[in-house]
């Protein structure tokens, strides 16, 4: 790739990137809809089933919302890759993409907007509800630098499903079919040590909730904001989001090339 075509490729993208912006502040609904769910949801898990929850890890309400946020942060993430998946099968059913391919643009630059922007409105997510969980008794011991490490998994992450979400908006049909596509996603934290300690769940779940990519991420999460051991999670925790991310990317450019 020249140099030429490589500025022209990252000021596409540049100008997709602020369409995807645009959007969002012209419909701010969908926004507010996915900051506020998983907002709810901390709220519900910490002053409903909190004080029995952390009785059952051995201490209280405080200690039960330490343990839950990283579940809820991947479930922030999951939720907001609904809208992307959206927004993407949208774009490929009402001809906006067609007028594209009209025109002297990148064609990569049309997802790299999609993903970008995506990801900027899951991390504006994440903010929000770190500041809600700190209003609240979140009490991390993280010193700056792990700060940075959790920043980067999570940036990481919000990437990885973001592109999954954006293959899944292409091989939608409809824009509604494209809402029900990534809702697995966000049952995961559920069957994995987001909510409880996987050594209380049976055997069979207790194998899937261990192995399924989004244990060992939150599990590097906690370990990095409250100093619980980590062991080898950061290793398998980078190496799911890197994978998801290559795969979902390639699916995603294969897709969108063939449409």
């Amino acid at each position: 790739m020249s140099t030429l075509t490589l500025s022209l490729a990252v000021r596409d993208s540049s100008t997709m990137v602020r369409r995807q912006l645009k959007r969002l502040i012209r419909y701010p609904s969908m926004t507010i809809q996915l900051v506020i769910t998983p907002v709810i949801l901390l709220l519900l898990f910490v002053y409903v089933f909190g004080g029995t929850l952390g009785a059952g890890i051995g201490g209280g309400r405080d200690t039960y919302v330490n343990y839950v946020l990283p579940g809820i942060l991947l479930m922030a993430v999951a939720t907001a890759a609904t809208g992307t998946a959206v927004m993407v099968a949208t774009d490929m059913t009402e001809g906006i993409i067609a007028r594209f391919r009209t025109m002297r643009i990148s064609r990569a630059s049309v997802l790299t907007g999609h993903v970008v922007g995506a990801v900027i409105q899951q991390l504006l997510g994440i903010a929000a509800l770190l500041g809600v969980a700190l209003a609240i008794d979140f009490n991390p011991n993280a010193t700056p630098v792990e700060w940075l490490a959790a920043a980067g998994l999570l940036t990481l992450f919000a990437l990885a499903i973001t592109w999954l979400a954006v293959a899944l908006g292409l091989k939608a049909q409809t824009p509604e079919s494209a809402s029900n596509a990534p809702m697995p996603l966000i049952l995961l934290p559920f069957l994995g040590s987001g909510f409880v300690p996987t050594d209380s769940m049976p055997t069979l779940l207790r194998w899937f909730a261990e192995y399924q990519p989004f244990t060992p991420i939150m599990e590097t999460i906690r370990g990095l904001l409250l100093g619980t051991p980590i062991g080898n999670n950061a290793a398998i925790a980078t190496a799911w989001c890197t994978g998801i991310a290559a795969l979902s990317y390639l699916w995603a450019k294969h897709t969108f090339n063939k449409a």
